[in-house]
């Protein structure tokens, strides 16, 4: 599943799930844009071992929710690079609350990040994956998207959003021969849940049948198949990845 010489767009990227995605995509080949907002010294990490697995990389700074600053990303990408053929939607955040306290504020900024900067990135290298060989689009949804969570109401509508988004790319770019999928990520051991109790921990992998979180190699494998030429039948599917706890 080679993708050398593919030029491959990660948003988020510096750390988690984004890291080892490009990670993932770099050691296979790829020319890859490392996306961040804030931690230039974490990307740059992410670079290096990109280039130390005999990838090539670059940083690039840009707030998704900021259409000018994803502009230049895209200016940047096209001059370090050339047209990428591959769109990770990767950026999101989370500001947990139950629903009847949470503020206007932490609703929009949710949505903002997760589903508005997908919207802007997503319009913005459309152009290129469209017209390029073996386009590429992959959204990073959550399986809270599918069951919702108690105290992550915006973070689960922005997730299931993702979900029609993609469907509905997914018939846009097939004329194009490009594809568009989802893929759903469970629990995964990101630095998210290191601060987490350990009896906390444990109650959540028990109502996983596989009793074990995902590691952020597993949810990097699946994207980097739908990333390859091998996926080439594959659009409009949302792929779960949970250990099998949305059964």
């Amino acid at each position: 599943m080679t993708l050398s010489d593919r030029t491959c767009v990660i948003t988020g990227a510096s750390r988690g799930i984004g890291r080892g995605i490009a990670e993932q995509l770099g050691a296979e080949g790829a020319n890859v844009v490392v996306n961040y907002h804030y931690s230039s010294e974490a990307a740059n990490r992410v670079v290096d071992v990109i280039e130390d697995l005999g990838g090539s990389a670059i940083a690039c700074q840009a707030d998704v929710t900021d259409r000018e600053q994803v502009d230049r990303m895209r200016d940047e990408t096209h001059e370090a690079f050339g047209r990428p053929a591959v769109l990770v939607n990767n950026a999101g955040i989370t500001q947990d609350t139950k629903f009847e306290t949470m503020t206007r504020e932490e609703w929009d900024r949710v949505i903002d990040v997760t589903l508005g900067g997908t919207f802007n990135c997503t319009q913005t290298f459309f152009p290129d994956i469209k017209h390029a060989e073996e386009g590429r689009l992959v959204n990073i949804s959550s399986v809270i998207g599918k069951q919702g969570n108690y105290g992550q109401a915006n973070y689960a509508a922005a997730k299931s959003g993702l979900f029609g988004l993609t469907r509905s790319l997914a018939l846009e770019l097939a004329p194009h021969g490009a594809t568009a999928n989802c893929v759903a990520p469970g629990y995964t051991e990101t630095d998210m849940v290191e601060g987490v109790r350990d009896d906390i921990l444990d109650r959540l992998k028990e109502q996983i049948p596989l009793k074990r979180f995902a590691s952020v190699e597993e949810i990097a494998c699946v994207v980097r198949f739908l990333a390859s030429e091998e996926a080439s039948y594959i659009s409009g599917e949302v792929l779960d990845v949970n250990g099998a706890m949305d059964l």
